[in-house]
């Protein structure tokens, strides 16, 4: 046990989505909690409020003689000062998925779900279904609820519901007694080198399931070896009926399965891609048994997570939405649903994440970035953990894209994207920000100064 005889933990990388809530979990369970992070955000602004000493930047001198454990996220490499000084003071060291793999241990009936795409709004649609059916869970959420803008909730049950990530194999740190593989798709190839291995992971990940694998048919093909016994099975030709989405993408329809029929489940969020979100969501809480027409209520009045096709607000008429896409895939979704509303112009602000994920995705990301519809403006590569060993250049893609046919620039600071903007778009226009990275700025930006910029929109062309 890790946690066993510790009080004073240190965790580096604190201000991250899931550093953060475990955070917040150590201090409800009366342990002292301090950490460092590269920048002040609004996660460790909050953080601070709970009485959690927070240090900006990594530094040797940050890590104490009296600190009993040391906890890093996955963006945290080895070379870290303060690990480094960690190892000197003999300071017990260990990741966060160690972590989260022991509090999940702890739970009765522990709920994991992994995919390369939608685990955050999966995640959600669970918590809120079970919340709502008064199952009182413990939640571990990868962004932040729109109906509250948080992202853990400490239940009093033995329910608990976390994102099971790939990268790194963290998700192979939890033996959850429900496991769910939402979809699959190639991705973390840095990390994991061929689709081969990344298949492995996941096989692993649902053979060290304690009791069902619910599973996407689209990629069960690729873990024939998970138990039937143990296999349940969601299915969009055959769950779904009677499926009709109105102007602004949002679907109605109905639910059958053997277990039940549920008619008329109307959702908030919308795409193809969330009806499949919702139809792994009913047939999670149908095994936690939890009422059908408590599951269609909560699925009807679930508005979404942060940056999860997120509808920011209108700048001079013209509809903002934010997007987390980062990968080919989620691109192609998150476009295809934009392509289908009601529109004029479209504006599609891409920031790529990574330089080794731009670079093996390349040709990928070009394809699903080429459309004649859309105008697309690609921002400065968002480096996060990395730096640019990989000889890879924004204009590279840029020029990709327009080979392809599409309509691309690339505009390098923020606030001459902003400026582009401005002169740019008019009545009915939509705006879409995508990237893991900053771009969501882009849209906040437009919005929080709308009423200024407004007025010196004549003056700045």
């Amino acid at each position: 046990m890790i946690l066993k005889n510790k009080k004073n933990i240190y965790m580096i990388g604190i201000g991250g989505i899931s550093m953060s809530a475990i955070a917040e979990f150590l201090i409800k369970k009366n342990f002292s909690v301090s950490g460092s992070d590269n920048s002040y955000s609004e996660t460790v602004k909050k953080l601070e409020k709970k009485n959690i000493k927070i240090n900006i930047g990594h530094k040797s001198k940050n890590i104490l003689s009296n600190i009993d454990l040391i906890i890093y996220s996955a963006a945290i490499k080895k070379d870290n000062p303060e690990i480094i000084r960690a190892k000197e003071l003999n300071i017990k060291i260990c990741d966060r998925a160690d972590i989260l793999g022991e509090i999940i241990d702890e739970y009765k009936n522990s709920i994991a779900i992994s995919g390369c795409h939608g685990k955050t709004t999966l995640t959600a649609m669970i918590s809120e279904i079970l919340i709502y059916a008064k199952k009182d869970p413990t939640i571990f959420l990868g962004g932040q609820l729109l109906s509250n803008k948080i992202n853990f909730i400490l239940g009093k049950s033995d329910y608990i519901v976390v994102e099971a990530c790939e990268f790194h194999d963290s998700f192979l740190k939890f033996k959850s007694s429900i496991s769910i593989i939402n979809n699959f798709d190639i991705d973390h190839i840095d990390y994991f080198k061929t689709r081969e291995n990344l298949i492995k992971s996941f096989n692993k990940f649902a053979e060290q399931t304690k009791n069902k694998v619910i599973i996407n048919a689209e990629c069960c093909d690729l873990f024939k070896n998970i138990n039937k016994k143990n296999k349940i099975v969601f299915d969009f030709n055959k769950n779904v009926r009677k499926i009709d989405f109105d102007d602004n993408q949002l679907a109605t329809f109905d639910f059958i399965c053997e277990k039940c029929e549920i008619k008329n489940i109307k959702l908030k969020i919308p795409g193809k891609y969330n009806v499949l979100n919702a139809i792994a969501a009913i047939s999670t809480c149908l095994e936690l048994n939890v009422d059908p027409l408590e599951i269609k209520y909560s699925l009807e009045n679930f508005c979404g997570t942060a940056r999860r096709f997120e509808f920011k607000g209108n700048f001079n008429s013209a509809k903002i939405f934010d997007d987390y896409a980062h990968h080919p895939s989620e691109i192609r979704e998150t476009l295809n649903t934009v392509l289908k509303m009601n529109h004029n112009d479209i504006y599609c602000v891409f920031q790529p994440h990574t330089y080794s994920r731009t670079k093996i995705l390349f040709n990928e990301f070009a394809k699903e970035l080429t459309n004649k519809n859309i105008k697309t403006i690609i921002l400065k590569i968002y480096a996060a953990r990395e730096k640019n060993i990989f000889d890879i250049k924004e204009e590279d893609l840029v020029k990709k894209i327009n080979n392809l046919g599409g309509n691309a620039i690339f505009i390098k600071e923020f606030n001459d994207v902003e400026k582009y903007l401005i002169k740019n778009i008019k009545q009915n226009d939509l705006i879409i920000t995508m990237g893991a990275g900053l771009a969501y700025q882009i849209g906040e930006n437009l919005l929080k100064n709308k009423i200024k910029l407004k007025n010196i929109k004549k003056n700045i062309f």
